[in-house]
């Protein structure tokens, strides 16, 4: 089985409703949310609906308060349940927008592209080809993440709303089925 449940108040009390696919906006269904449970998969949660806003990857387990876990103002707003992948993790990621500048090809974890490819700093585009990641813009996997799924990301800019985005650092979803 499939599925997350969010709870209206802290310590899964209160109205409580689950999912088993991803929803755009949950106002229909719970006036707030301030816990949740994920009963297995893994999940992207963000704090504005139509998966704005910021995210957080959670993943089979229980989170009591995870306003005050994440330091978040404001809770879940809309869900969207990550995929299995089962095959390679491969990524290009480019020092520039629209796939310019250097490329480098990436398969596995990375806690800091400066680091390990000598690059003076993050990485501002990128192609998804295989498998489901998770980018982070600081390295060592600090700072706000972001959710990127097989396909092409030609500017960071404008996916996240900010002026010069650059991603710093990136980890694969693995082992999000049990």
């Amino acid at each position: 089985r499939t599925g997350i449940i969010f709870f209206e108040d802290r310590n899964f009390k209160g109205h409580s409703y689950e999912w088993t696919s991803d929803c755009s906006d949950m106002a229909p269904f719970l006036a707030r949310c301030h816990s949740c449970r994920v009963e297995s998969g893994c999940w992207m949660v963000y704090d504005r609906p139509n998966f704005m806003g910021n995210q957080y990857f959670v993943r089979r387990g229980e989170y009591a308060d995870y306003m005050s876990m994440w330091g978040m103002s404001e809770w879940v707003k809309s869900c969207r349940l990550i995929p299995m992948h089962r095959g390679p993790y491969r990524t290009r990621i480019y020092g520039r927008e629209n796939f310019m500048g250097q490329m480098m090809e990436i398969m596995d974890d990375c806690d800091s592209v400066t680091e390990r490819y000598h690059w003076s700093s993050g990485f501002m585009s990128c192609h998804v080809l295989d498998g489901h990641w998770l980018l982070y813009e600081m390295p060592h996997y600090k700072g706000r993440m972001w959710y990127f799924q097989p396909g092409e990301y030609r500017n960071f800019r404008e996916m996240v709303g900010t002026g010069s985005m650059r991603f710093m650092s990136m980890r694969r979803i693995l082992d999000c089925w049990y």
